[in-house]
């Protein structure tokens, strides 16, 4: 992708989201996804294994409205509740998170962006007891976030965690 293209394409999510109907759209269905996780309680133990992909065996994809999302808020989260400030997304964050396997918002072994952060990461808990229906809970939502996207006409695209804020870096 050109470099034209990568920020068309990012500028388009972020301008999506001056949408309120698309916010409260993307807004409503992590609402949907906290309820159901509170409903089934899966344990975690915020070890911060799940943030680091290569050690968990995974890794998180994210569709281009949540990563718009997570990257148009994080101007109002300029640090964590324990004064750790957040990184800057440039390409050595995302170069440097890539090398050692994991998320460029990990701080300290916790979620640096956990009030903004994807549905995967909503999702995924650790705890293998929780496999089974939050793998069939996360494809139920990302229909829901790809129906927003088409509702919308948004372009849509799905795609590593990494490669995603690619597209929003500085």
């Amino acid at each position: 992708m050109t470099e034209p293209e990568r920020r068309h394409l990012a500028g388009r999510w972020v301008e999506a989201l001056s949408e309120a109907s698309i916010t409260t759209g993307l807004e409503s269905i992590y609402a949907d996804a906290a309820a159901a996780i509170a409903e089934r309680g899966p344990a975690c133990w915020a070890s911060g294994r799940c943030c680091n992909f290569e050690k968990a065996g995974h890794l998180l994809y994210v569709t281009g409205l949540e990563a718009a999302y997570c990257i148009d808020r994080l101007g109002s989260t300029p640090e964590r509740t324990d004064g750790h400030a957040l990184p800057v997304l440039s390409r050595q964050t995302l170069d440097a998170a890539a090398a050692r396997g994991g998320c460029p918002f990990q701080v300290r072994n916790l979620c640096g962006v956990h009030a903004i952060k994807p549905l995967g990461c909503r999702v995924y808990f650790c705890d293998r007891s929780a496999q089974e229906w939050q793998m069939t809970l996360s494809e139920r939502l990302i229909g829901e976030i790809k129906s927003l996207h088409d509702r919308h006409d948004v372009p849509y695209r799905y795609g590593e965690w990494r490669a995603m804020l690619n597209l929003f870096r500085t």
